[in-house]
């Protein structure tokens, strides 16, 4: 063995720091809160909606089937621009892409099923959708939404809200911490 070498030749190598402490400073974390933005999470998080129903939309109308699964795929779309737009660090980033989700697939629900009549009454879609009324509701939900469609609502409202926090080192975590102790001690 070299004299640099460790003395316990078994011994795995080190993957990991040299053991000193994190240089993260409250004022760190104070910047990670205050770079949050909650309305440009929600601004992004109904573009994404209204983008996912015309590609939900082209794609129902290309293969001639609806896919009630796409309202999964919305469920992490709306988390991916929560999280990248609003650069959210507390529990109301997750919780804005869960309501976001639920009510995309709502409204992804409607208007796919408007357009779908809309193709088969010869008209447009925004005339389907202009000619809904308070009696309309009580048939969407009794003829076009189902079961399925509120599971997938559900599983999308997961996934949007599992993907919709932002994603912390070691050191922006701690002076997070740091940030918040110091907070609640004021």
């Amino acid at each position: 063995m070299t004299e640099g070498s460790s003395s316990q030749p078994l011994r795995l190598r080190k993957k990991h720091g040299e053991g000193r402490g994190l240089e993260a400073t409250a004022e760190d974390g104070e910047r990670l809160e205050k770079a949050q933005s909650l309305r440009a999470a929600t601004v992004a998080g109904l573009i994404t909606i209204i983008a996912f129903c015309f590609i939900w939309i082209s794609l129902s109308s290309l293969s001639g089937r609806v896919f009630p699964w796409m309202t999964v795929v919305l469920g992490w779309a709306v988390g991916m621009v929560v999280r990248r737009a609003g650069r959210g660090v507390d529990w109301r980033f997750p919780a804005l892409a869960a309501c976001l989700a639920i009510a995309g697939s709502v409204i992804g629900n409607v208007v796919l099923a408007a357009s779908t009549t809309a193709s088969e009454l010869g008209t447009g879609t925004l005339d389907v959708l202009g000619a809904v009324t308070s009696m309309t509701w009580p048939v969407f939900f009794d003829e076009v939404w189902n079961i399925a469609d509120g599971f997938f609502a559900v599983v999308a409202a997961g996934f949007a809200a599992f993907y919709a926090n932002r994603r912390l080192t070691r050191a922006e975590f701690y002076s997070l911490r740091q940030w918040r102790e110091q907070s609640d001690r004021h």
